[in-house]
Protein backbone atom coordinates (compact mmCIF):
# COMPACT_ATOMS: atom_id res chain seq x y z
CA UNK A 1 0.00 0.00 0.00
CA UNK A 2 1.28 3.55 -1.06
CA UNK A 3 -0.62 6.37 0.18
CA UNK A 4 -1.34 9.57 -1.12
CA UNK A 5 -3.62 12.79 0.51
CA UNK A 6 -4.67 15.92 -0.75
CA UNK A 7 -2.10 18.62 -0.57
CA UNK A 8 -3.30 21.77 1.38
CA UNK A 9 -0.40 24.09 2.23
CA UNK A 10 2.15 22.86 4.84
CA UNK A 11 -0.74 20.37 6.28
CA UNK A 12 1.51 17.31 4.01
CA UNK A 13 4.55 17.78 6.68
CA UNK A 14 2.07 16.42 9.56
CA UNK A 15 0.33 13.71 7.67
CA UNK A 16 3.39 12.78 6.34
CA UNK A 17 4.78 12.31 9.93
CA UNK A 18 1.72 10.92 11.18
CA UNK A 19 1.40 8.05 8.13
CA UNK A 20 5.02 7.24 8.14
CA UNK A 21 5.11 6.43 12.23
CA UNK A 22 2.48 4.36 11.51
CA UNK A 23 4.64 2.25 9.12
CA UNK A 24 2.82 3.61 5.99
CA UNK A 25 5.00 3.84 2.80
CA UNK A 26 3.98 7.74 1.99
CA UNK A 27 3.71 9.40 -1.31
CA UNK A 28 3.38 12.98 -0.70
CA UNK A 29 1.75 14.59 -3.78
CA UNK A 30 3.53 16.87 -5.37
CA UNK A 31 3.73 21.04 -4.67
CA UNK A 32 0.03 22.42 -6.51
CA UNK A 33 0.76 24.21 -9.77
CA UNK A 34 -0.56 24.67 -12.87
CA UNK A 35 -0.67 20.92 -14.42
CA UNK A 36 -1.79 19.76 -10.76
CA UNK A 37 -4.90 22.58 -11.47
CA UNK A 38 -5.23 21.63 -14.96
CA UNK A 39 -5.47 17.92 -14.99
CA UNK A 40 -7.94 18.15 -12.28
CA UNK A 41 -10.15 20.59 -14.30
CA UNK A 42 -9.82 18.78 -17.07
CA UNK A 43 -12.03 15.64 -15.75
CA UNK A 44 -13.91 17.65 -13.04
CA UNK A 45 -17.52 18.91 -13.09
CA UNK A 46 -17.63 22.41 -14.13
CA UNK A 47 -18.96 24.32 -11.30
CA UNK A 48 -17.48 21.93 -8.81
CA UNK A 49 -15.91 23.99 -6.60
CA UNK A 50 -12.01 24.57 -6.63
CA UNK A 51 -11.27 22.50 -4.61
CA UNK A 52 -11.95 19.15 -5.54
CA UNK A 53 -10.44 20.17 -8.89
CA UNK A 54 -7.20 20.61 -7.29
CA UNK A 55 -7.39 17.66 -5.37
CA UNK A 56 -7.98 15.19 -8.22
CA UNK A 57 -4.75 16.78 -9.61
CA UNK A 58 -2.68 15.68 -7.45
CA UNK A 59 -3.99 12.21 -6.65
CA UNK A 60 -3.39 12.08 -10.13
CA UNK A 61 0.24 13.28 -10.28
CA UNK A 62 0.53 10.80 -7.25
CA UNK A 63 0.01 8.05 -9.07
CA UNK A 64 2.53 8.86 -11.35
CA UNK A 65 4.35 8.31 -8.17
CA UNK A 66 3.28 5.07 -7.79
CA UNK A 67 0.39 5.59 -5.01
CA UNK A 68 -2.56 3.72 -4.66
CA UNK A 69 -4.14 4.41 -1.72
CA UNK A 70 -5.93 7.94 -1.21
CA UNK A 71 -6.81 9.08 2.34
CA UNK A 72 -9.45 12.08 2.77
CA UNK A 73 -11.12 13.32 5.83
CA UNK A 74 -15.03 13.32 5.28
CA UNK A 75 -17.20 16.14 6.30
CA UNK A 76 -20.75 16.51 7.10
CA UNK A 77 -23.27 19.61 6.46
CA UNK A 78 -24.70 21.53 3.27
CA UNK A 79 -20.76 21.69 2.45
CA UNK A 80 -20.16 19.83 -0.79
CA UNK A 81 -16.47 18.66 0.84
CA UNK A 82 -18.50 15.48 2.28
CA UNK A 83 -19.02 14.61 -1.24
CA UNK A 84 -15.38 14.95 -2.45
CA UNK A 85 -14.30 11.50 -1.39
CA UNK A 86 -17.48 9.50 -3.58
CA UNK A 87 -17.43 11.85 -6.94
CA UNK A 88 -13.97 11.75 -7.16
CA UNK A 89 -13.47 7.69 -6.86
CA UNK A 90 -16.15 7.94 -9.32
CA UNK A 91 -13.70 10.24 -12.18
CA UNK A 92 -10.86 7.88 -10.89
CA UNK A 93 -12.18 4.40 -11.78
CA UNK A 94 -13.63 6.08 -14.65
CA UNK A 95 -10.27 7.09 -15.97
CA UNK A 96 -8.88 3.74 -15.07
CA UNK A 97 -6.68 4.66 -12.14
CA UNK A 98 -6.62 1.66 -9.00
CA UNK A 99 -6.68 3.78 -6.29
CA UNK A 100 -8.37 2.60 -2.99
CA UNK A 101 -10.20 5.54 -1.44
CA UNK A 102 -10.09 5.62 2.68
CA UNK A 103 -12.27 8.50 3.98
CA UNK A 104 -11.74 9.47 7.55
CA UNK A 105 -14.85 10.40 8.75
CA UNK A 106 -14.87 13.08 11.63
CA UNK A 107 -15.34 11.94 15.23
CA UNK A 108 -18.93 12.26 16.77
CA UNK A 109 -18.74 11.81 20.07
CA UNK A 110 -14.87 11.36 21.17
CA UNK A 111 -11.38 11.26 19.80
CA UNK A 112 -11.49 7.40 19.87
CA UNK A 113 -13.43 7.05 16.52
CA UNK A 114 -10.24 8.71 14.71
CA UNK A 115 -8.37 5.68 16.04
CA UNK A 116 -10.57 3.45 14.53
CA UNK A 117 -10.62 5.27 11.51
CA UNK A 118 -6.92 5.05 10.99
CA UNK A 119 -7.07 1.50 11.07
CA UNK A 120 -8.88 1.24 7.78
CA UNK A 121 -5.37 2.37 6.76
CA UNK A 122 -3.26 -0.24 8.59
CA UNK A 123 -2.82 -2.50 11.79
CA UNK A 124 -1.13 -0.45 14.88
CA UNK A 125 -1.19 -0.65 19.05
CA UNK A 126 -2.43 2.12 20.41
CA UNK A 127 0.88 3.22 21.79
CA UNK A 128 2.47 3.50 18.29
CA UNK A 129 -0.68 5.83 17.34
CA UNK A 130 -0.66 8.09 20.36
CA UNK A 131 3.41 8.57 19.48
CA UNK A 132 2.69 9.19 15.74
CA UNK A 133 -0.06 11.54 16.69
CA UNK A 134 2.16 13.59 19.21
CA UNK A 135 5.02 14.15 16.70
CA UNK A 136 2.51 15.23 14.23
CA UNK A 137 0.76 17.58 16.31
CA UNK A 138 3.74 18.97 17.10
CA UNK A 139 4.87 19.92 13.89
CA UNK A 140 1.72 20.88 12.82
CA UNK A 141 1.77 23.45 16.02
CA UNK A 142 5.15 24.25 15.47
CA UNK A 143 4.88 25.26 11.83
CA UNK A 144 1.84 27.33 12.46
CA UNK A 145 3.76 29.21 15.22
CA UNK A 146 6.36 29.74 12.93
CA UNK A 147 3.98 31.15 9.86
CA UNK A 148 2.11 32.77 12.26
CA UNK A 149 5.83 34.76 13.19
CA UNK A 150 6.56 35.11 9.29
CA UNK A 151 3.13 36.65 8.58
CA UNK A 152 3.64 39.81 10.64
CA UNK A 153 7.37 39.95 10.02
CA UNK A 154 6.88 39.93 6.19
CA UNK A 155 5.64 43.89 6.42
CA UNK A 156 8.80 45.29 8.32
CA UNK A 157 11.54 43.30 6.60
CA UNK A 158 14.24 45.65 5.28
CA UNK A 159 15.52 43.41 2.17
CA UNK A 160 12.27 41.76 0.53
CA UNK A 161 12.94 38.22 0.53
CA UNK A 162 14.70 37.05 3.47
CA UNK A 163 11.87 36.20 5.73
CA UNK A 164 10.40 34.07 2.55
CA UNK A 165 14.04 32.24 2.58
CA UNK A 166 14.20 31.55 6.66
CA UNK A 167 10.42 30.20 6.43
CA UNK A 168 11.65 27.63 3.80
CA UNK A 169 14.39 26.66 5.57
CA UNK A 170 12.63 25.94 8.60
CA UNK A 171 9.56 23.95 6.90
CA UNK A 172 12.37 22.00 5.78
CA UNK A 173 13.86 21.59 8.91
CA UNK A 174 10.69 21.04 10.40
CA UNK A 175 10.28 18.09 7.84
CA UNK A 176 12.93 16.27 8.45
CA UNK A 177 13.30 16.49 12.10
CA UNK A 178 12.70 12.58 13.81
CA UNK A 179 12.30 13.64 17.58
CA UNK A 180 10.44 16.14 19.89
CA UNK A 181 13.30 17.29 20.69
CA UNK A 182 14.71 18.40 17.26
CA UNK A 183 11.39 19.48 15.69
CA UNK A 184 11.48 22.36 18.69
CA UNK A 185 14.67 22.89 17.99
CA UNK A 186 13.65 23.42 14.54
CA UNK A 187 11.29 25.86 15.64
CA UNK A 188 13.77 27.80 17.88
CA UNK A 189 16.48 28.28 15.10
CA UNK A 190 13.95 29.59 12.68
CA UNK A 191 12.45 31.59 15.15
CA UNK A 192 15.66 33.00 16.27
CA UNK A 193 16.48 33.41 12.54
CA UNK A 194 13.60 35.54 11.84
CA UNK A 195 14.27 37.87 14.83
CA UNK A 196 17.59 38.69 13.60
CA UNK A 197 16.40 40.19 10.04
CA UNK A 198 16.62 43.70 10.29
CA UNK A 199 13.41 45.58 9.77
CA UNK A 200 12.50 49.05 9.03
CA UNK A 201 10.14 50.54 11.57
CA UNK A 202 8.87 53.79 9.58
CA UNK A 203 7.02 52.17 7.59
CA UNK A 204 2.81 52.87 7.43
CA UNK A 205 2.16 49.16 8.00
CA UNK A 206 -1.58 48.13 8.66
CA UNK A 207 -3.51 44.96 9.62
CA UNK A 208 -5.61 42.88 7.96
CA UNK A 209 -7.06 39.48 8.73
CA UNK A 210 -7.94 36.69 6.35
CA UNK A 211 -11.09 34.74 6.73
CA UNK A 212 -13.08 32.12 4.78
CA UNK A 213 -12.99 28.42 3.60
CA UNK A 214 -9.81 26.50 4.64
CA UNK A 215 -8.22 25.35 1.53
CA UNK A 216 -8.19 29.06 -0.32
CA UNK A 217 -6.63 29.85 2.95
CA UNK A 218 -4.27 27.41 2.97
CA UNK A 219 -3.20 26.71 0.07
CA UNK A 220 -0.61 29.26 -1.33
CA UNK A 221 -1.22 28.39 -4.98
CA UNK A 222 -4.99 28.64 -5.21
CA UNK A 223 -5.37 32.05 -3.34
CA UNK A 224 -2.07 33.15 -5.52
CA UNK A 225 -0.33 33.81 -2.71
CA UNK A 226 -2.06 36.46 -1.25
CA UNK A 227 -0.70 36.25 2.23
CA UNK A 228 3.04 37.10 0.35
CA UNK A 229 1.71 39.83 -1.60
CA UNK A 230 0.39 41.67 1.14
CA UNK A 231 3.58 41.11 3.03
CA UNK A 232 5.19 43.11 0.25
CA UNK A 233 2.53 45.88 0.67
CA UNK A 234 3.20 46.22 4.56
CA UNK A 235 0.23 44.76 5.78
CA UNK A 236 0.66 42.35 8.95
CA UNK A 237 -1.39 39.35 8.62
CA UNK A 238 -3.84 37.05 10.56
CA UNK A 239 -5.53 33.75 9.50
CA UNK A 240 -8.74 33.06 11.14
CA UNK A 241 -7.97 29.22 10.03
CA UNK A 242 -4.68 27.63 10.93
CA UNK A 243 -4.50 24.01 10.77
CA UNK A 244 -3.53 23.19 14.09
CA UNK A 245 -6.72 25.50 15.33
CA UNK A 246 -8.79 23.31 12.87
CA UNK A 247 -7.83 20.38 14.43
CA UNK A 248 -8.20 21.21 17.99
CA UNK A 249 -11.89 22.31 17.08
CA UNK A 250 -13.20 19.22 14.47
CA UNK A 251 -11.27 16.82 15.80
CA UNK A 252 -10.17 16.69 19.29
CA UNK A 253 -13.43 18.96 20.02
CA UNK A 254 -11.94 22.10 21.71
CA UNK A 255 -9.78 19.92 24.33
CA UNK A 256 -6.79 21.68 23.98
CA UNK A 257 -5.75 24.91 25.35
CA UNK A 258 -5.34 27.04 21.82
CA UNK A 259 -7.28 29.38 20.71
CA UNK A 260 -10.95 28.32 19.34
CA UNK A 261 -13.57 28.71 16.96
CA UNK A 262 -16.22 29.30 19.73
CA UNK A 263 -15.36 32.75 21.01
CA UNK A 264 -15.64 33.90 17.08
CA UNK A 265 -19.18 32.09 16.88
CA UNK A 266 -20.58 33.80 19.49
CA UNK A 267 -19.87 36.66 18.28
CA UNK A 268 -21.19 35.81 14.93
CA UNK A 269 -24.61 35.44 16.31
CA UNK A 270 -26.17 38.79 15.89
CA UNK A 271 -25.67 38.33 12.28
CA UNK A 272 -25.93 34.48 11.70
CA UNK A 273 -26.76 32.26 14.17
CA UNK A 274 -27.07 29.22 12.20
CA UNK A 275 -24.78 26.28 11.02
CA UNK A 276 -24.64 26.89 7.32
CA UNK A 277 -21.90 24.67 6.79
CA UNK A 278 -17.93 25.01 6.14
CA UNK A 279 -16.76 27.90 7.86
CA UNK A 280 -19.53 30.40 6.72
CA UNK A 281 -20.59 30.94 10.58
CA UNK A 282 -16.65 31.28 11.10
CA UNK A 283 -15.84 33.94 8.24
CA UNK A 284 -18.55 36.29 9.79
CA UNK A 285 -17.93 35.51 13.64
CA UNK A 286 -14.35 36.25 13.04
CA UNK A 287 -15.19 39.29 11.24
CA UNK A 288 -16.72 40.96 14.37
CA UNK A 289 -13.86 39.61 16.27
CA UNK A 290 -11.08 40.87 14.25
CA UNK A 291 -12.77 44.65 14.09
CA UNK A 292 -13.44 44.66 17.52
CA UNK A 293 -9.78 43.59 18.13
CA UNK A 294 -8.59 47.32 16.10
CA UNK A 295 -7.76 45.29 13.15
CA UNK A 296 -7.38 47.90 9.65
CA UNK A 297 -9.50 45.40 7.42
CA UNK A 298 -10.39 41.80 6.70
CA UNK A 299 -10.31 39.93 2.68
CA UNK A 300 -12.19 36.86 2.85
CA UNK A 301 -11.28 34.19 0.02
CA UNK A 302 -13.65 31.72 -0.80
CA UNK A 303 -13.75 29.02 -3.86
CA UNK A 304 -16.34 30.24 -6.54
CA UNK A 305 -19.89 29.05 -5.99
CA UNK A 306 -19.21 27.82 -2.32
CA UNK A 307 -22.13 28.12 -0.63
CA UNK A 308 -21.38 28.58 2.95
CA UNK A 309 -19.22 31.08 2.06
CA UNK A 310 -21.71 33.25 -0.52
CA UNK A 311 -24.03 32.85 2.85
CA UNK A 312 -21.44 34.82 4.64
CA UNK A 313 -20.62 37.50 2.02
CA UNK A 314 -24.38 38.37 1.96
CA UNK A 315 -24.14 39.56 5.84
CA UNK A 316 -20.75 40.86 5.45
CA UNK A 317 -21.62 44.30 4.14
CA UNK A 318 -23.61 44.94 7.39
CA UNK A 319 -20.71 43.76 9.75
CA UNK A 320 -18.33 45.88 7.58
CA UNK A 321 -21.45 49.09 8.13
CA UNK A 322 -21.90 48.34 11.82
CA UNK A 323 -18.73 46.97 12.93
CA UNK A 324 -16.60 49.98 11.00
CA UNK A 325 -14.64 47.57 9.07
CA UNK A 326 -13.29 47.68 5.45
CA UNK A 327 -14.32 43.71 3.97
CA UNK A 328 -13.24 42.80 0.74
CA UNK A 329 -14.11 39.38 -1.00
CA UNK A 330 -12.28 37.84 -3.14
CA UNK A 331 -13.35 34.47 -5.16
CA UNK A 332 -10.61 32.19 -6.68
CA UNK A 333 -11.10 29.46 -9.78
CA UNK A 334 -9.14 28.06 -12.21
CA UNK A 335 -9.57 31.32 -14.17
CA UNK A 336 -8.45 33.46 -11.46
CA UNK A 337 -4.93 35.67 -12.25
CA UNK A 338 -2.15 36.33 -10.20
CA UNK A 339 -2.02 40.09 -11.58
CA UNK A 340 -6.00 41.12 -10.98
CA UNK A 341 -5.38 39.74 -8.04
CA UNK A 342 -2.44 41.97 -6.66
CA UNK A 343 -4.24 45.09 -8.50
CA UNK A 344 -7.26 44.57 -5.93
CA UNK A 345 -5.08 44.10 -2.92
CA UNK A 346 -3.48 47.19 -3.68
CA UNK A 347 -6.22 48.94 -4.27
CA UNK A 348 -7.67 47.79 -0.78
CA UNK A 349 -4.23 48.52 0.87
CA UNK A 350 -3.98 51.74 -0.13
CA UNK A 351 -7.98 52.55 1.00
CA UNK A 352 -7.39 51.04 4.61
CA UNK A 353 -3.79 52.74 4.88
CA UNK A 354 -5.45 56.39 3.95
CA UNK A 355 -7.60 55.68 6.87
CA UNK A 356 -5.78 54.77 9.15
CA UNK A 357 -2.82 57.00 8.90
CA UNK A 358 -4.49 59.71 6.88
CA UNK A 359 -7.38 60.65 8.78
CA UNK A 360 -10.06 59.16 6.00
CA UNK A 361 -12.85 57.78 8.07
CA UNK A 362 -16.19 57.03 7.96
CA UNK A 363 -18.11 59.85 8.30
CA UNK A 364 -15.01 61.99 5.04
CA UNK A 365 -16.14 58.77 2.77
CA UNK A 366 -19.71 58.83 3.17
CA UNK A 367 -20.28 61.06 0.42
CA UNK A 368 -18.59 58.21 -1.87
CA UNK A 369 -20.58 55.26 -0.86
CA UNK A 370 -19.05 54.17 2.19
CA UNK A 371 -21.03 51.21 3.05
CA UNK A 372 -20.27 49.92 -0.48
CA UNK A 373 -16.02 50.64 -0.25
CA UNK A 374 -16.27 48.93 2.86
CA UNK A 375 -18.14 45.37 1.87
CA UNK A 376 -16.76 45.55 -1.80
CA UNK A 377 -13.03 47.16 -1.41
Amino acid sequence: MRVTFPHMGNMWISVKALLENLDLDVVVPPPCTNRTMSLGVRHSPEFICLPLKVNLGNYMEAAEMGANTIAIAGGVGPCRFGYYSRLQKEILDDLGYNYRMVILEPPQRHFGEIFKEMDKLTKFSLGQFFTAARLAWLKCCLIDAVEERVHKLRAWELTAGQVDKVYKEALSNIDASQTRREIIKAKERALESLNDIRTDSTREVVRVAIVGEIYTILEPYVNQDAERHLGRLGVEIDKSLYLSRWVNDHLLGGFLPLESSRDALKMAAPYLNSFVGGHGRESVGYTVKYARESYDGVIQIAPLTCGPEIVAEAILPEVAVKEGIPVMTIYVDEHSGEAGLITRLEAFVDMIRRRKYHGWDAAAGQERGFEDVLSRG
